[in-house]
């Protein structure tokens, strides 16, 4: 059983007059008419003592750039039809066994996973975060994951699926409980009350935090699902399911590449925050988040569906576990590891104008931002 609390948190008094509560709660009567201007080099990731209600100057380009991604990328569950894959579940012979359970269990840990990402975002990061377009990114963030939410229960409904069964599946199935309660441990402290950053070993928790929730959570966790769901699609089984994922995935390639930039940037301000015990510790948390993820497959796949079983599974983690080491800096663990499914990098790139399916465009910006060269 996972025993969720999301507690408040009280900011850091040596720091308050830039941390959550003062710049959110700020009246006309607060306001330090006598303090200067922001300048660029005032700002920071974490621990910063400038306006946060300032955005410009813009220090993080990069952050700026992906916010507007973001935005340009809007899309809505409903606008992809489940009617075939509705017929499709209802048929006695439309799906293997096998391929039911894959298609079940992902959308039962995913309806809660990117609710778990999103408290972590507003209860959490968000607050020890002291970057103005860095918190732009992640309020646009925080809103990319409802969407994600309401997708799988778009899904759901649309299947005739328990709904009880469902979302609780993250408390209920051992290998999904496993995840979610691996992934709490490090949201735990950041939402007591009494944490602030501010020391050497609260900096580090905010780190873990942010490895565990951007680079296991969204950059392992989610990845063996991914590729099951989009397989069938490949397959031309529960094609609009598929294509809510792909949707999805190329939002989360987004958010793990933006909490990566965080990272490194707080590594980069903060290199005495960096050393061997924290690296050792980052490249533990990774490795154990890909066995997790390993025992998650053997448990969705026991015999295996077309083109995809639990060993095939394993050396594409061990691949996807190397390349988020290689992101952070850190010496890869799985020597050798391929990448068992290639499609996979075709599916999250955003320039693609027709996915698998030749169904739409692909693209998916809003009106005024959409390009059809």
């Amino acid at each position: 059983m996972v025993q969720i609390n999301w507690g408040a948190t009280k900011t850091n008094t040596p720091l308050e007059e830039n941390n959550f509560l003062p710049t959110v709660a700020q009246t006309s009567t607060d306001l330090d008419s006598s303090s200067s201007r922001v300048q660029v080099d005032d700002k920071s990731m974490i621990n910063c003592r400038a306006d946060l209600n300032q955005l410009v100057p813009v220090r993080y380009e990069w952050a700026w750039k992906k916010y507007l991604d973001a935005c340009a990328n809007h899309w809505m569950p409903q606008e992809i039809n489940m009617t075939a894959d509705t017929v499709l579940w209802k048929s006695k012979d439309g799906l293997s066994d096998e391929e039911r359970r894959v298609v079940k269990r992902s959308l039962g840990f995913f309806s809660t996973a990117d609710s778990l990402v999103a408290n972590n975002l507003v209860l959490a990061v968000y607050r020890h975060i002291t970057n103005p377009e860095c918190r732009q990114y992640l309020l646009r963030q925080s809103f990319e994951e409802a969407i994600h939410t309401h997708a799988y229960q778009y899904c759901i409904e649309s299947l005739g699926m328990d709904e009880g069964e469902m979302f609780n599946m993250y408390r209920e199935i051992p290998t999904v409980a496993r995840k979610a309660e691996w992934v709490l441990q490090y949201t735990r402290e950041l939402c007591d009350e009494n944490f602030h950053t501010g020391t050497e070993e609260n900096d580090r928790e905010l780190l873990r935090n942010l490895v565990a929730f951007y680079v296991v959570l969204e950059g392992i966790f989610f990845y063996c699902g991914f590729a099951q769901i989009l397989s069938m699609g490949r397959r031309n089984k529960m094609t609009g399911v598929a294509e809510q994922f792909q949707y999805i995935l190329r939002d989360e390639s987004m958010h793990l590449n933006f909490g990566i930039d965080v990272i490194n940037q707080i590594k980069q301000e903060n290199p005495h925050l960096w050393d061997h015990n924290t690296q050792q510790e980052c490249i533990d948390m990774i490795v154990q988040g890909t066995e997790l993820e390993i025992e998650y497959a053997k448990d969705t796949m026991p015999h295996g569906i077309s083109g995809m079983n639990a060993r095939i599974m394993t050396e594409f983690l061990h691949f996807i576990a190397n390349r988020r080491l290689l992101q952070l800096s850190l010496p890869e663990q799985f020597p050798g590891a391929r990448n068992s499914f290639p499609w996979m990098s075709e599916i999250m790139d955003l320039r693609k104008e027709k996915n698998f399916f030749e169904t739409r465009v692909t693209e998916y910006k809003t009106g005024g931002a959409l390009s059809w060269d």
